[in-house]
């Protein structure tokens, strides 16, 4: 029984660690670009220490393969600025909700990158997930509007390195070895970018006991361990699968910043309606793929009886 959904508790953990990283951009008292610089320096360092330690892949295969995930680690670092950015313009919870429209683009990108046929299913459920997102907010200001902005390029963004790294992980390279890349070239963009605005200055590392505990727990925990078992859920599960079910974070997000942040102020029942029905796509594309992976094993055996 565990063994048959390992992959989904799994994933479904790691969702719950990641709805804290809306949080905590509200709760470290950083600017955007020093979170995400600090978290991916963090991140680096632990998972280049842990693989070491664990002696587990670190090596690319082909120079073609290792600069596809050098790119890959260009646009994390841009979907993290921009994740970030839309938090600190609005709330955790509008930030952590437009991600849920990572689903829309993966029916689309992942057709292209992976070769498979496009799933019109796909398509309507992630267009329900929007109505929901839709209902959720349906308070904007003039600075929401903005957040909403950089949200929606956050979700592009995600959807692109989340089916960039499962066509990686398809063709052989050791999950690890994306991680570890991805984070290193993170670290060396966004250190030429602030390089070059002039960025790092004495004042840049100063920080609150607290701000420096709270940037472990997300390099440490929210990124290196969570990242690089995701890649695995990814390949096991499918990219489309594994970005519907995030759907599900602003739903942990919004239940923590409600016990931490306390902005159940700015939610009413339609934030509640929205949330059922991002839960009720997710159950369904759970059933809907569990009925056609059902079907498909099916028939190999109806096969070999006739021979």
């Amino acid at each position: 029984m565990f063994s048959k959904y390992k992959y989904h508790i799994l994933l479904h953990i790691i969702i719950f660690v990641w709805g804290f990283t809306g949080i905590l951009g509200k709760l470290i008292q950083l600017d955007f670009f020093s979170i995400v610089w600090f978290r991916i320096l963090i991140a680096f360092t632990s998972l280049l220490l842990g693989l070491w330690i664990l002696k587990m892949p670190m090596r690319i295969p082909s120079k073609k393969q290792l600069f596809a995930t050098l790119g890959v680690g260009v646009i994390v670092t841009l979907h993290w600025l921009t994740f970030y950015k839309s938090i600190q313009l609005s709330t955790a919870s509008l930030g952590v909700l437009c991600l849920s429209t990572t689903t829309l683009h993966v029916t689309w990108l992942e057709p292209l990158v992976m070769k498979r046929k496009f799933s019109w299913i796909e398509f309507a459920l992630g267009t329900i997930v929007i109505y929901g997102i839709y209902i959720v907010s349906d308070n904007f200001s003039a600075q929401d509007y903005e957040a909403l902005a950089y949200g929606l390029s956050s979700a592009f963004l995600a959807a692109c390195f989340s089916v960039f790294n499962a066509r990686l992980a398809r063709d052989g390279v050791a999950s690890s070895a994306i991680t570890l890349h991805e984070m290193g070239m993170g670290v060396l963009f966004l250190t030429i970018v602030l390089l070059f605005q002039g960025r790092f200055s004495p004042e840049f590392f100063i920080m609150t006991t607290s701000d420096f505990l709270w940037l472990m727990f997300l390099g440490v925990i929210c990124t290196s361990v969570a990242f690089l078992l995701t890649i695995d859920v990814v390949k096991k599960l499918g990219a489309f699968t594994v970005s519907l079910s995030i759907n599900l974070e602003p739903v942990y997000t919004i239940i923590l910043a409600i016990v931490i942040l306390q902005e159940n102020k700015e939610l009413g029942s339609s934030f509640y309606f929205g949330s059922v029905l991002i839960i009720g796509v997710v159950l369904l594309n759970a059933a809907i793929k569990y009925y056609i992976t059902k079907r498909n094993s099916d028939k190999p055996r109806r096969i070999r009886m006739l021979r």
